[in-house]
């Protein structure tokens, strides 16, 4: 994305050596990308980040999968909010909870997608879980899509510098950075459910820009008011951020944010499959609801002694204090979270996360090798309470107090090796994890310790082949720590581990065409399953996923052009009773297409998703149910039609005007319950129109 940038030649050398390392591990640079292009033609600095620039073109020569969705794809994207914008990438499977985007169930290559633990998710590329060891499930989503402005979404090869529970990849959300000059941005986007008529208004506001030649500061703020497409959703979020960037000398810069986050929201909750045959609008779940507050830092220094060598040293910090409210009933024959039943209790399950993290990474080319090393150290502190209230006489009881405290050690090392002028990278690498949990049920006093170790060794290879063909293939070992509730069993288990492989290529067939196709296996080896009879968590459950990527652009004209995407997936158990079956919830078929045509100040989209059918659960329950806690999801298809305009008002001033009908088909689609109302179907949000303007001056 071009920024136009209005300073002097000496500002524009001073900022050159962020520009050309710009990372996934840091803010975007604001240095406009044809200046950096320009000046990278007399200097090649070293970057500090392996995974290079988040850029579509950097992208194309990853040693492994990878996705890169800009601002504009987002916008083209038709999207409802930020996880219905990643549908467009291969083997990524979305169930949408809640039509707001607070609640993401995100997952990659059929692991589990309810909220979204089998990924780690990074904010500029720090980590957003509550607790990125202890708690690794996102269950407070402290993001919203007009904020974001790029999505890099790594599926393999990062393991060894990105963890832990990376085993289904790495995804990044990068916010908007700081513009080159004093820029402002008012956006207004209305939601209107087609069936129930509900609005959900999302207002935005950005300024910012360089105060002088070295610091650079941005606030953003963006308010949400309003309903999701069911009853019982109304929905409130802040999310606040400022942005600092400051350049002391050409060796030495700084980066600073802070962000406040928070969320107040009623959960309509899963429905018996009467009820959704009747009206998939309603809820049953009158007491279901959620709040939320996160606030965040991050500080960066970043020290470039030469072109040739670079130290940054990262450090974050985050207060998280969530709740989930909801209905229970323990009469006779009743699951404790059926919707057919009424609610005889009412529990709250408070969770207060204090985590901070520092992490120093060095960089050094000498020769045909880049060495990168870095370590570090997260503690986290967490109170995990649930507590009931009988509604016949609004007596409260304490029925959990869960105190834990985690203290994380990371060390990692890798070479990369670049051979026959730079076309063959071979990488090999090394992570270390030692993971100390220590666990106290207040309640029940007792006591106990969690210590885990894992070695986790990687290898990837990039080769271009010519200047249109690059080829590439990598290994790596993955692990998912501890959790919380894994640690409050005297019986003591290590970490999940897991293999990723891949083998894929990029080829530009013509100026027109690019296609891309990627090969993947995930050898799931140790992942932790609850013996009820022993009373304790084991590891035990091997799993393998396994499949295709493949995509294709095509630019059909110089204002029309296309994308296809297909997955094919895999999986199968390998242990336990279920040996032999289907993971839940991860469909063999995913086919995506997205056409965008642009003419003059015109922009118009059409997007279609197909999503096949798959299993709820781990027997492969094909008839469904009487309650809906099983049964086999229908396939469906979704399609998402945009139409835009831009007026240029004068002085570099820009309004766009879009209408948007996501949905368009009313595509009817469900998955079954999760999390807090785990029996039932969840309704996938049905046609809704929203209308977009944009002001930029």
């Amino acid at each position: 994305m071009s920024k136009v940038v209005n300073r002097t030649a000496h500002t524009a050398r001073r900022l050159h050596s962020l520009a050309v390392s710009m990372t996934l591990l840091a803010l975007p640079s604001v240095v406009d990308a044809q200046v950096v292009q320009q000046q990278a033609l007399d200097t090649i600095t070293v970057q500090g980040d392996w995974i290079g620039n988040p850029t579509a073109e950097d992208a194309k020569e990853y040693s492994g999968a990878r996705t890169v969705i800009d601002r504009r794809q987002i916008e083209q994207s038709g999207a409802l909010n930020l996880e219905d914008a990643l549908r467009s990438s291969p083997s990524v499977q979305i169930l949408d909870e809640t039509g707001t985007g607070i609640l993401p169930n995100i997952g990659l290559r059929g692991l589990n997608p309810l909220r979204s633990e089998r990924l780690q998710m990074l904010v500029d590329g720090y980590p957003i879980a509550i607790g990125p060891y202890s708690n690794v499930g996102v269950s407070l989503f402290p993001l919203t899509m007009a904020s974001v402005d790029t999505i890099d979404i790594v599926r393999g090869g990062a393991a060894v510098h990105y963890g832990p529970n990376n085993v289904g990849g790495v995804m990044n959300f990068i916010t908007r950075p700081i513009p080159g000059k004093l820029e402002q941005t008012f956006q207004q986007r209305a939601t209107i459910a087609s069936e129930t008529g509900h609005i959900f208004n999302d207002s935005y506001y950005r300024i910012g820009g360089f105060v002088n030649d070295d610091l650079a500061l941005q606030l953003q703020a963006n308010v949400q008011r309003g309903n999701g497409f069911r009853q019982h959703s109304n929905t409130q979020v802040n999310n606040f951020i400022f942005d600092a960037e400051y350049y002391l000398n050409a060796r030495n810069d700084f980066d600073f944010s802070l962000q406040y986050y928070d969320v107040d929201a009623d959960l309509p909750g899963a429905l018996s499959p009467n009820a959704y045959e009747e009206d998939r609008y309603q809820s049953q779940r009158p007491y279901d609801a959620y709040k939320a507050k996160m606030w965040r830092g991050t500080f960066a220094w970043t020290y470039r002694p030469n072109e040739n060598v670079e130290l940054k040293w990262r450090n974050f910090a985050h207060r998280a204090d969530r709740t989930f409210y909801f209905g229970q009933n323990f009469s006779d024959g009743a699951g404790w979270s059926d919707p057919a039943y009424q609610s005889t209790d009412v529990a709250d399950s408070p969770r207060k996360f204090d985590v901070w993290g520092t992490e120093p990474r060095l960089t050094v080319r000498h020769g045909i090798q880049t060495i990168t090393i870095g370590a570090r150290y997260v503690h986290e502190k967490v109170d995990f309470d649930v507590n009931r209230m009988k509604l016949a006489t609004g007596r409260t009881s304490a029925i959990r107090e869960w105190d834990l405290e985690t203290n994380a050690i990371a060390l990692y090392a890798s070479d990369t090796f670049s051979l026959l002028n730079d076309t063959l990278k071979i990488t090999p690498g090394v992570r270390y994890e030692s993971v100390r949990m220590n666990f106290t049920d207040v309640l029940g006093g007792a006591t106990s310790a969690n210590k885990a170790n894992e070695v986790l060794p990687g290898l990837t290879i990039g080769f271009d082949v010519s200047k249109d063909l690059f080829v590439f293939a990598n290994a790596q070992k993955s692990l998912v720590p501890v959790q919380i509730a894994q640690a409050t069993k005297k019986q003591a288990v290590a970490n999940e581990t897991a293999w990723n492989y891949e083998l894929g290529a990029r080829w530009q067939a013509t100026d027109k065409v690019a296609l891309s196709s990627t090969l993947f296996q995930i050898d799931y080896t140790d992942q932790i399953q609850y013996d009820k009879a022993g009373d304790r968590y084991v590891n035990l459950g091997e799993t393998q996923h396994r499949g295709v990527e493949l995509q294709t652009d095509f630019e059909l004209t110089s204002n029309l052009d296309l994308r296809l995407g297909y997955t094919y997936l895999q999986t199968k158990q390998k242990s336990g009773p279920f040996a032999g079956n289907q993971l839940p919830n991860a469909p063999k078929h995913h086919f995506s297409a997205e056409f965008g045509y642009e003419y003059q100040n015109w922009h118009a989209s059409v997007a279609a998703f197909y999503v096949g059918e798959s299993f709820s659960d781990a027997a492969n329950t094909v008839q469904e149910t009487p309650s809906g806690s099983a049964g086999q999801l229908p396939d469906y298809t979704l399609v998402n039609v945009r139409i835009a305009r831009d007026f240029k008002m004068g002085d570099g001033q820009v309004l766009s005007l879009g209408l948007v009908a996501n949905n368009l088909l009313d595509a009817d689609y469900y998955f079954r319950g999760a999390d807090v109302s785990p029996i039932g179907r969840i309704p996938g949000p049905g046609r809704s129109i929203i209308a977009e303007a944009n002001l930029t001056f």
